[in-house]
């Protein structure tokens, strides 16, 4: 089967050659939207990055050069208007797990970073400057952390900080009690989360129910001085608030492996070039947000894992005896 691989990037392009045994893949650096989806024509498929823009009007151009079918080589798909592709009659098929430990790995790594002020530590050790006195940190033994999210990534990360000694709150609409018994932690409602949580980290799916799920009116529940660290989706924080609870000091750190509005920014070389957004420069600014460019995923095992499980949605299309209806976002 024919299919164009969309945003496609040195790091994950080996990956997925891997993996694949007999489809006709062609790369393509550019992202999908409405004036590239005609590169498209003549394929059945197309492999998809968050990076991609698959909105309605992009879909029908899609589909009148024959595609019938959409991998998103990610586990979200809020890139993708699942409407419009159902109406259209093109299924959508997504990653709907890879290495949890790459994730939450590089969460825990922020709230260590951030602990520690290993940012500007390394900046003074760079400059020869070996003083230790603005570098005091804090210790994630004993702290409360507050897990958002309690899916595959939430649950490695709760067994991570067990590790630290942390005491654990969750919240999820779906409470997996089983867990919870294991894990030695304690499911909540999100008011009293934000309440008593040092840390609080976000790993949940973005949709209707979740974009700003984290707002002004949550920040003022929130310890003064609280951790955030977002490695989910840009806009389950809502970035303006954010920035004034960091200006009041209501956030006294922040971790952001994601942004709000990162597409025409994340996985492009700009350094050359002068960046006009002023919430993102405006986050850049301050020394107690680190943030990293969408990379929490960026391990060798996750990609390859990404890269497998797009092939296999490619080769159950290709095959409907074989279909695994798990991945198949709508019918």
């Amino acid at each position: 089967m024919k299919a164009l691989v969309y945003s496609i990037r040195p790091f994950e392009k080996n990956h997925l050659q891997k993996a694949n045994r007999h489809h006709d893949l062609v790369f393509a650096e550019y992202a999908l939207n409405p004036v590239t989806a005609e590169k498209a024509k003549g394929c059945e498929a197309v492999v998809l990055f968050t990076s991609d823009i698959a909105d309605k009007k992009t879909l029908e151009l899609l589909k009148e050069g024959g595609v019938k079918f959409i991998a998103t080589r990610s586990a979200g798909y809020d890139h993708i208007d699942i409407e419009a592709a159902k109406n259209l009659g093109i299924k959508v098929a997504n990653v709907p797990g890879y290495s949890p430990y790459a994730v939450a790995e590089h969460a825990v790594l922020l709230m260590l970073a951030l602990n520690r002020n290993l940012v500007m530590a390394n900046d003074l050790f760079r400059k020869n400057n070996f003083l230790l006195d603005n570098l005091a940190g804090t210790e994630l033994h004993s702290k409360t952390v507050g897990v958002i999210g309690t899916g595959k990534i939430g649950e490695t990360v709760i067994k991570i900080l067990n590790g630290f000694g942390c005491r654990i709150l969750a919240h999820d609409i779906y409470e997996r009690k089983e867990l919870e018994q294991k894990l030695n932690f304690t499911y909540c409602v999100l008011d009293t989360l934000l309440s008593e949580a040092d840390i609080i980290t976000l790993h949940v799916p973005l949709n209707a129910h979740t974009k700003y799920l984290i707002d002004g009116s949550k920040f003022k529940k929130m310890k003064r001085g609280v951790m955030i660290v977002n490695t989910s989706r840009g806009a389950v924080i809502n970035t303006v608030d954010l920035i004034a609870s960091l200006e009041n000091g209501q956030v006294g750190a922040a971790g952001l492996d994601v942004y709000e509005n990162e597409k025409p920014l994340y996985f492009k070389d700009l350094s050359a070039a002068t960046i006009s957004d002023e919430k993102f420069n405006k986050l850049k600014s301050f020394p107690n947000v680190l943030m990293t460019a969408h990379q929490a995923f960026l391990t060798d095992t996750a990609l390859q894992d990404i890269s497998d499980t797009t092939i296999s949605n490619l080769d159950c299309f290709e095959n409907p005896e074989a279909e695994n209806k798990n991945r198949v976002i709508h019918e």
